[in-house]
């Protein structure tokens, strides 16, 4: 049985290497992942999302996303 939104571990550390290299400061990057993942997490929390993706997941996987598209990065 596949899982909605599941990303291969590959990709996810492929993703979490590029928002290192992008990084100029990696704690800071850390911190930023870890403090969306807990947005998120109160967030699905809420809304009673059905996902099956991880909230730090789906923050790197948002973040990693982000870097190609600079104009929508926040914080």
């Amino acid at each position: 049985m596949l899982k909605r939104n599941s990303f291969d571990s590959n990709e996810i550390v492929n993703r979490s290497e590029q928002l290192m290299k992008a990084a100029s400061n990696r704690y800071k990057i850390t911190i930023q992942v870890a403090n969306r993942a807990k947005r998120r997490r109160y967030e699905d929390f809420d809304s009673f999302d059905d996902s099956m993706m991880k909230p730090v997941l789906r923050a790197i996987v948002e973040m990693s996303d982000e870097l190609t598209q600079p104009e929508i990065i926040s914080d």
